[in-house]
């Protein structure tokens, strides 16, 4: 990771099942590697199971503070944000990465904090896809969500992670197959293809094949199966 590349804030945004949660902790995990304050904020109001808050243990280990509802992982459903959400737009001391929930009414979180975001202009907003999710399978599908989380958190992506995986039974080959998935993403939207994400032992594989490749741990619980943030 470049430190001068790196945003103030970096947004996460996708689809169910995009893995979006995962990549958030682990790039939340990169930055506290270049910078001395990082937070990162759960403001996924819409699928409470599967969250950053999962990896609280790990993120608390590495200095990383974790923003996130009262009632993230417990029985309530509530979109309650705690008020010291808004640090991440006000505290430009800090490097703030926020992972959103998994839809447009999820983005709507994302949207009491679009004035201040677009105001700094210090961010990167990066929408994490799948091409094995039944509902981002072709990238017409991919850009019309795009546009409906866009319309709905009132910030413009800049930037595209590919993270097509099929959960533990990714294969090197899945990997390299969505590549021209997510190449036509990106020339529908007009924005680039940022980095692609695959567990460490595949990205063994893939070395040289892919540009722009970054191994992510999985952090989180997850299960294919089942919906994944």
């Amino acid at each position: 990771m470049d430190r001068k590349a790196v945003k103030r804030v970096t947004v996460f945004a996708g689809h169910y099942g995009s893995g979006k949660t995962n990549i958030a902790v682990n790039y939340a995990l990169e930055q506290r590697k270049l910078f001395e304050r990082v937070a990162i904020a759960d403001l996924d109001i819409v699928n409470p199971y599967f969250r950053s808050k999962d990896a609280i243990g790990v993120l608390e280990e590495n200095g990383i503070r974790l923003i996130s509802s009262p009632y993230a992982n417990t029985n309530v459903d509530t979109p309650a944000l705690p008020a010291e959400a808004y640090s991440l737009v006000h505290d430009r001391d800090c490097r703030s990465v926020i992972d959103v929930g998994g839809d447009d009414r999820g983005a709507l979180a994302l949207g009491r904090y679009a004035p201040a975001i677009l105001e700094e202009n210090d961010y990167a907003a990066l929408l994490v896809i799948n091409k094995y999710r039944p509902l981002t399978a072709t990238a017409e599908d991919c850009i019309e969500i795009m546009r409906e989380i866009e319309a709905s958190s009132g910030i413009p992506f800049t930037g595209i992670v590919n993270n097509s995986n099929l959960g533990s039974a990714t294969t090197a080959e899945n990997v390299l197959d969505s590549v021209e998935y997510a190449n036509e993403v990106s020339r529908i939207a007009g924005i680039p293809v940022v980095f692609t994400c695959a567990k460490p032992e595949i990205c063994r594989e893939l070395d040289g094949k892919i540009e722009n490749l970054k191994p992510i741990r999985l952090y989180v619980r997850q299960s294919f199966d089942k919906k994944e943030e």
